[in-house]
């Protein structure tokens, strides 16, 4: 399916690794006209070259989503790079906070620390973007959070509830501006395959539960109705899908890419 996503003008928080790179690759594969923002500027660069090898225009953008300044002028200057435009922001961007602890036993300063990388840093993109976007009367915004903030998890207290208070900034900010044309949408992810699912999670089930990790690994897909853990890709998929004018009529919406966890 082509998604007439050419030339668009993507703000991509992130993008140095993980969903944030694979959101990356697949909005360059578009044709997408690229502006990578984040703190470590160098470790974006290796993405942002894979970004152009496709033929995709890609700049970087140092900057630290918790700070409303910055990201004021990420969006300035990713403006004055092409052309004026911001067509689509993707909030990727984010952390996991203290793991195992209870919500008693987290600090304030662990819960201050997540709740401001995790909601702050998609409300201060989201607030930077808008502007044009209404100017422009066209804009999408894709924020990724978590099933964790739509169930709720015992021992990630404070991940959750940083997840589940960005579902309420996208409901609330789909509301405003939809009437301006603007899209406001959530990609929830799951348990995602990868670095630290392989040498965290695993590891640590297997040890728990006395098996190995052959059989952690399926012992974990188990808990999915698909019986399989998703990737990066399916989340950049559905990041591409609610970005484009193929989602033109959903705004609002929590989209689990979990294999079916979240609805269990």
């Amino acid at each position: 399916m082509d998604f007439n996503m050419k030339g668009r003008v993507v703000l991509i928080t992130g993008p140095a690794k993980g969903m944030g790179a694979a959101v990356t690759r697949l909005f360059a594969a578009e044709g997408c006209r690229l502006a990578l923002l984040g703190r470590d500027t160098g470790a974006i660069e290796p993405v942002a070259a894979e970004a152009r090898a496709k033929g995709a225009e890609a700049i970087i953008v140092g900057c630290d989503i918790t700070k409303g300044a910055d990201c004021d002028k990420a969006v300035e200057a990713a403006k004055t790079a092409f052309g004026g435009r911001i067509d689509i922001l993707v909030n990727v961007a984010g952390g996991s906070g203290p793991i195992g602890k209870t919500g008693w036993e987290t600090t304030e300063e662990e819960f201050d620390e997540i709740v401001d990388l995790n909601m702050r840093g998609c409300f201060n993109t989201m607030r930077a973007v808008t502007p044009t976007m209404i100017e422009q009367r066209y804009g999408k915004i894709v924020n990724v959070g978590g099933t964790f903030g739509m169930r709720g998890r015992a021992g990630r207290m404070a991940y959750s509830a940083s997840k589940w208070g960005l579902r309420g900034i996208t409901k609330s900010f789909a509301l405003e501006v939809g009437p301006l044309g603007i899209n406001v949408n959530c990609v929830a992810p799951g348990m995602i395959e990868g670095e630290r699912f392989r040498t965290k999670v695993i590891p640590d089930m297997a040890k728990r539960l006395g098996i190995t990790e052959e059989e952690a690994v399926k012992h974990h897909a188990a808990d999915y109705a698909m019986r399989r853990i998703s990737t990066d890709v399916d989340v950049a998929n559905a990041c591409l899908f609610l970005a484009s004018d193929a989602a033109r009529q959903i705004t609002g919406v929590d989209l689990p890419v979990d294999g079916g966890w979240a609805m269990l």
